[in-house]
């Protein structure tokens, strides 16, 4: 009986290892994909480009949930009233008058590069977020912390999720290039030597 108890701890702690790395593989390579991106819209709107990574990276499942696969929306961003582009409507956090979850209209973008813009553009235009823009571009955990309370999610802990990818992912490295002159080939190379590390936070 031990003997089995054993075996199927084993296993269970082999597949659970298992699936961490093939998260890590997957966030590793969405990281790589997007950086360049998202350092290009730091330098144009003030958005830190670990925020902007932790936050696509958290909302969007690092590209594999429904609404960014097929609105190509990252960030989660709903339409609001004055949206005047195109249209995805997916199940969120909405009530009906029941109490029953209904379809939410999200914004949906021609590519990801458009989401990753009207992401910066969504906050820069936004009364309610203006506070974020005197924090220290390196101050993550501020601007972390600054999100939630300006209630850009509705989830207890999203600070602190956004907070653990930064420091597991080291993405605080990308707000130091916020000098429209860099040097390119050694920031690739950058981005190719991250390593996931253990967050700070339990």
């Amino acid at each position: 009986m031990k003997s089995w108890v054993s075996i199927v701890l084993i296993c269970t702690l082999f597949y659970s290892f298992r699936y961490k790395m093939d998260e890590r593989v997957v966030a590793q390579a969405y990281i790589e994909r997007y950086s360049v991106l998202a350092v290009n819209e730091m330098r144009r709107s003030g958005v830190p480009a670990s925020i902007k990574l932790a936050q696509a990276m958290v909302e969007s499942n690092a590209g594999r949930s429904v609404l960014a696969l097929e609105s190509n929306n990252h960030f989660g961003i709903k339409c609001k009233s004055y949206w005047k582009g195109q249209s995805y409507y997916h199940k969120d956090d909405d009530l009906d008058a029941k109490g029953k979850l209904m379809e939410s209209c999200f914004r949906a973008y021609a590519d990801i590069d458009a989401s990753f813009k009207d992401h910066s553009d969504f906050l820069r235009s936004s009364a309610k977020y203006a506070s974020l823009f005197n924090l220290d571009i390196t101050d993550y955990k501020s601007w972390a912390y600054g999100l939630k309370e300006c209630g850009y999610a509705t989830d207890r802990s999203y600070s602190l999720k956004l907070i653990r990818t930064i420091e597991e992912y080291q993405l605080y490295r990308y707000d130091t290039y916020l000098s429209s002159e860099f040097d390119l080939p050694a920031y690739q190379a950058l981005t190719s030597q991250i390593v996931p590390i253990q967050s700070t936070i339990d």
